[in-house]
């Protein structure tokens, strides 16, 4: 049975300490202020409690802060668990109803959370599916974002222009001493991973002139150093841009989709239903491209992702700082 709404902040409270006792630590976050722009006010939300929580690598801490800061400004007394770390340990607030706001990702839902092995071809077919697959848990996930944060294949923008590459069946094309990769250890041994994406495009790894495994941070400037000519990259990685790369077009549709989605609280969401017009507000500008330049102001620029996410939310007019 799922936690009544009521007293929720303290139940998230004494939630992040127990977090904390097991180990994980969970660290929540303040909750940057702002005025009204076209995200309104409700009288009748003020005070109301509700919980937002986010997992501990840039991009969960934008949105986590940037959904904690719209639902602020609409009125609610927002408790921000940015910040908690490893999926699971923010997949568990929710199902426990210890948090009612989580930005999620279609794909993990799907295949890390409710089990399935075979992704769901298509956008809005992924979505539905995950949808209602987690209905049983009372948990509703919004309409999703454009922005997609799955696996690609990056490579150096000037060595793309100099062989013709757009998709990844371009490479194909190209001599085999010119195949050296850099992937993670984690993606090596994924079903989802590097060996089934390779067979998906008729190589294995006998056809590759080198593959280098490293931490997924290091692959990024590996890439663009020549050190491989093609890295395992996240679609939205602020270091895209930032290190001029180019991703190379999936054309065969092998990874999973992992569109954004606001995952609420059925409970929460029956109560307050204005959650859902705040969220869907700003959900359909969230798009790899806005991501990919929101990532690089933290990861890049060393700007603080509360800062961030208030600052775009101002720059699209959702908020205002008067």
């Amino acid at each position: 049975m799922r936690r009544s709404r009521y007293g929720l902040a303290a139940a998230s409270a004494i939630s992040a300490a127990l977090l904390a006792g097991c180990g994980l630590e969970s660290a929540s976050g303040a909750v940057l202020t702002a005025e009204p722009g076209t995200i309104q006010h409700y009288d009748h939300l003020d005070g109301e409690p509700i919980t937002v929580v986010a997992k501990d690598f840039t991009e969960q801490l934008i949105l986590g802060n940037m959904i904690s800061t719209a639902l602020s400004v609409a009125g609610f007394d927002v408790t921000n668990m940015s910040n908690t770390p490893g999926s699971f340990g923010a997949r568990q607030a929710s199902l426990d109803g210890d948090a009612d706001v989580a930005p999620e990702y279609t794909g993990t839902g799907w295949i890390n959370y409710l089990g399935y092995e075979d992704p769901v071809p298509g956008e809005e077919e992924q979505w539905q599916a995950v949808l209602e697959a987690d209905q049983p848990n009372g948990l509703v996930w919004l309409p999703p974002a454009p922005m997609n944060n799955t696996y690609a294949f990056a490579t150096r923008n000037d060595y793309a222009e100099e062989h013709g590459l757009e998709t990844f069946s371009d490479v194909l094309d190209l001599p085999p001493e010119e195949l050296t990769f850099c992937v993670d250890a984690e993606f090596a041994s994924r079903n989802d991973g590097f060996d089934p994406f390779l067979e998906a495009y008729d190589l294995t790894t006998g056809d590759l002139a080198e593959v280098v495994t490293m931490d997924i941070g290091l692959i990024y400037s590996a890439t663009a150093g020549s050190d491989c000519n093609f890295g395992e990259v996240f679609m939205t990685d602020g270091r895209i841009p930032g290190l001029d790369l180019k991703v190379l077009e999936d054309d065969r549709e092998f990874f999973p989709l992992y569109n954004l989605s606001m995952v609420v609280g059925e409970e929460a969401l029956e109560q307050y239903p204005e959650i859902q017009e705040v969220l869907d507000s700003f959900t359909p500008l969230l798009t790899n491209e806005t991501m990919q330049e929101l990532n690089a102001r933290v990861d890049l620029d060393g700007q603080d992702p509360a800062i961030v996410a208030r600052d775009w939310l101002v720059e699209e007019g959702f908020v205002t700082l008067e």
